[in-house]
């Protein structure tokens, strides 16, 4: 029935015997279609399909809708969804897949209601359709992504750039989240997203490229092509993206432009003046040299890249999503890129079928406020009703004619899509599970955080994310985590005193964080604390018996020659008689010379005290060794 239990077993794990219990039912069906006599299988099917009811519900449903739909007692429903692993309360929304998963064991087959809302994120494909049907297309400002190493100083270069520092007070030196700025150059107005720089925010830069028109990757002069540098290149080449390389730190003595060239040439980047492609400009970020060329030759690729950079500003609004949070004082709020029309105060926007709210407020990256924002502007809006995800299409719409139902069904109810598991085909039980619950600020780090959480590898642990969600840690979460055992971790979060009180009485680990790989370091270590020590044997010397002096019941007395290496107090021993090993045993005492000693050396006699089950005889072979605890990393 598809559990390997191992053919002599006489026991099987808890878990694998819940498992088969739970399924019992489903799998006794399917072992009767497979091999019950051809005149039976009919019936077996018949019987199935006249045990199930169908019964009809949305998309998404709270847990106490979906007891009534099926008839079912509310605390019997929780339970059998905590035994699948969904922790979810009265009020709680589950999806359709898991009231199917939960339905079925029920003996209720669920179908989607004839008129429920498919929620839609909009697509990149929806922008490219709006462009291609406006008849008005003209020139818009370029949008640059840039990308590069974490300490290859992309940063700096965008901070030259805009001649502000906004570098001071990030935390750990590094952007923590998606930006947007605009500034002037020969007249011409360039609009710059800023991706973080480390490397758990892979996620957000894929994202980011999907919406520049040309992306900067950055390389440090004085370090080179580095790991990160490849996953940013595969990333431009994958979203088929013109780009420049801007050789930075080119002040540093040690720095080596030629040294960059051959290894993208290495990536079969040939530079142009070793007669390629790839367009490579020497800057120097911390004096502020070459940013000037960098501009000239962003400016350049736009000029070749002309056609393709355009929009028609009096057309249909769309614009891409480059962040959502929510704020306790202002409610949602997201950092969006227009990419066609012009939005204005007070627009309806919508994703799909589904209406988010209105614009009712802009800023632009300086916090002016703004009336209306054309193609290529980067705004902050705000007077949505539902947060918007990283990578989303907003499209503006006239009529809300159809879309008020949608709204009050959605509202909250928008289903997680970044669920996370480090353990998929981990169908023996055999990973000792770390159980998260995660909160965030903004959803861009949420989702930068379940990109990383892909990259710590165990074969004997995994990772389940339970829950996660946007704003600070509430009693709501240390009763879910006290529920599941589960750790939780916070990031640019607060848990007021009263919160830490709770998680202090319910014994559950809470942790917050500002620095993205800070937090992925705590959890790598709490995934080393589940591990035992591994256990390392090292072999120090051989010693020959040559008389047996003394037998006590627990204890006896010998004495020997050392034949090789050392042997040492208070390790053990392997007892070897005509070469087959009879016992193992543990020296207590060692003396040299009738003095006690620490460890005794090649080719002396010595005696030693020992505790050991069999009795020594002489011409016996004790192979003395020590055991050292070595402790077990987890990759990331």
């Amino acid at each position: 029935m598809g559990f390997d239990i191992g053919k002599k077993a006489i026991k099987i794990d808890d878990r694998t015997a819940y498992r088969i219990v739970n399924t019992w039912r489903e799998l006794y069906l399917k072992w009767k279609v497979e091999y019950a006599p051809e005149e039976e299988k009919e019936e077996v099917v018949a019987q199935e399909i006249k045990e199930k009811k169908d019964v009809r519900i949305p998309k998404i449903i709270t847990v106490k809708a979906f007891s009534a739909k099926i008839d079912t007692p509310i605390n019997e429903l929780m339970r059998i969804l905590m035994k699948n692993g969904i922790l979810a309360s009265l009020n709680d929304n589950i999806d359709f897949e898991s009231a199917a998963i939960i339905s079925d064991d029920l003996g209720w087959r669920v179908l989607p209601e004839e008129d429920s809302v498919e929620l839609d994120t909009g697509s990149a494909e929806t922008i490219e359709e709006t462009r291609k049907s406006s008849a008005n297309l003209e020139p818009r400002p370029p949008v640059i992504v840039v990308m590069g190493h974490v300490d290859h100083g992309k940063t700096r270069i965008l901070d030259a750039i805009r001649k502000t520092n906004v570098m001071e007070g990030e935390a750990g030196g590094i952007t923590q989240h998606i930006g947007a700025y605009q500034v002037e150059k020969n007249g011409r107005e360039i609009t710059f997203i800023d991706t973080p720089g480390h490397e758990a925010f892979t996620a957000m830069r894929s994202r980011g490229a999907k919406v520049a028109d040309i992306a900067i990757i950055v390389v440090a002069a004085d370090d080179g092509i580095q790991p990160q540098t490849r996953e940013v290149v595969d990333i431009v080449t994958a979203a088929k993206l013109p780009f420049v390389v801007a050789i930075n730190k080119m002040d540093k003595p040690e720095a080596d432009a030629e040294r960059v060239k051959r290894e993208l040439a290495e990536l079969n980047l040939t530079p142009e003046d070793w007669g390629g492609k790839t367009i490579c400009v020497p800057v120097a970020a911390k004096t502020g040299e070459g940013i000037d060329g960098l501009l000239d030759t962003i400016l350049l690729v736009a000029d070749m890249e002309k056609e393709n950079i355009v929009a028609d500003a009096g057309g249909k609004t769309v614009a891409s999503v480059i962040e959502s949070n929510i704020s306790k004082n202002e409610g949602v709020v997201a950092t969006i890129l227009v990419q066609n029309g012009t939005l204005r105060i007070n627009d309806y926007l919508k994703i799909g079928n589904v209406l988010y709210g209105r614009a009712r407020r802009m800023e632009n990256w300086k916090g002016e406020d703004l009336k209306e924002a054309g193609p290529s502007v980067p705004v902050r809006i705000l007077g949505l009703k539902l947060a918007p995800e990283v990578g989303d299409v907003l499209v503006s719409t006239d009529s809300i004619k159809g879309l008020e139902k949608d709204v009050k069904k959605t509202v909250g109810q928008r289903p997680a899509a970044l669920a996370y598991e480090s353990f998929p085909g981990d169908e023996k039980g055999e990973r000792e599970i770390l159980n998260i619950i995660l909160k965030t600020d903004v959803l861009g780090s949420a989702e930068a955080v379940m990109g990383s959480l892909g990259q710590f590898k165990h074969p004997k642990l995994g990772i389940k994310v339970i829950h996660y969600g946007l704003g600070n840690i509430i009693e709501a979460d240390i009763d879910r985590a006290g529920a599941s055992r589960a750790v939780v971790y916070g990031f640019n979060v607060r848990l007021d005193s009263q919160v830490e009180e709770l998680a202090r009485d319910k014994e559950v680990e809470v942790h917050t964080f500002q620095i993205i790989y800070d937090l992925l370091d705590s959890i790598k270590k709490k995934l080393e604390a589940m591990l035992s020590q591994e256990m390392i044997r090292i072999d120090l010397g051989k010693l020959k018996v040559l008389a047996n002096f003394k037998q006590d019941k627990n204890e006896q007395i010998i004495g020997g020659k050392i034949l090789e290496g050392r042997v040492i107090n208070n390790v053990r021993f392997d007892v070897l008689r005509q070469n087959v090993k009879i016992d193992n045993g543990e020296i207590i005492q060692l003396q040299a010379g009738k003095q006690d000693v620490s460890e005794a050396v090649e080719p002396s006699d010595c005696g030693l005290k020992i505790k050991v089950g069999q009795v020594i005889r002489e011409g016996d072979i004790l192979m003395v060794y020590k055991e050292e605890g070595k402790e077990q990393e987890v990759k990331l």
